[in-house]
């Protein structure tokens, strides 16, 4: 079946980007990034895709939801028997992209990921619904199962070992703090001359910007 895919086309329009309108750090711009997609309506504007490599040099993606952000890096949660978090116990380099596209926009950080401190993971698995934390019990993580049918009986399961008080953390469930060494911000342009500068931390942590060629 041929879907003329090459005829999907179309110019960004929305506005474009000057060295005089980012913040000197990249955190910063960051916020102010998300701040105007949250403002704009469109649905999970906190979702990312995360590239991880395996040990074989298999790189991988998948959608997380970035659930805090400081001076010290992008924060995600995940069961630590994943293949994300498998890949990342052996090679903790990893990417962050953020497709912006309702807005023209997206962002990639590539960094370092780090493993959070058991009092970070309980801090957030706290406020989780209650229905998530009885799914993080429910699910091992990446590996096959043979029916949704028996993963809703593992669910029920859980729900009946928990039905009285409160839900500890599992073990085999934690979360990342990626460190971020380099942060682009994308903007699309007329005649595909996109506009993108790329944030680079320096020894002395401090952070130099560049236009980039689209």
């Amino acid at each position: 079946m041929d879907l003329h895919l090459e005829n999907f086309r179309r110019e960004y329009t929305q506005g474009g980007l000057e060295l005089e309108d980012l913040a000197a750090n990249p955190f910063e711009q960051f916020n102010r990034w998300m701040e105007q997609t949250i403002k704009s309506g469109i649905p999970d504007p906190n979702a990312m895709t995360i590239a991880t490599v395996d040990a074989s040099g298999q790189p991988s993606q998948r959608i997380v939801l970035l659930k805090s952000l400081d001076d010290k890096g992008f924060v995600f949660y995940t069961n630590l028997g994943s293949r994300k978090a498998q890949d990342l116990k052996q090679n903790p380099k990893i990417s962050l992209h953020f497709p912006w596209y309702f807005l023209e926009r997206q962002v990639k950080v590539c960094g370092v990921a780090e493993q959070l401190s058991t009092a970070e993971v309980l801090k957030y698995f706290v406020t989780r619904p209650r229905d998530s934390q009885l799914g993080a019990w429910a699910s091992q993580q990446s590996r096959p199962i043979s029916s949704r049918a028996l993963l809703m009986q593992q669910f029920e399961s859980m729900k009946n070992k928990f039905a009285k008080g409160e839900i500890p953390v599992p073990d085999f469930w934690g979360g990342f703090r990626v460190k971020p060494h380099q942060i682009e911000f994308w903007q699309g342009g007329e005649a595909r001359l996109h506009d993108r500068f790329e944030y680079n931390l320096q020894p002395d942590n401090s952070w130099t910007i560049e236009r980039l060629e689209p």
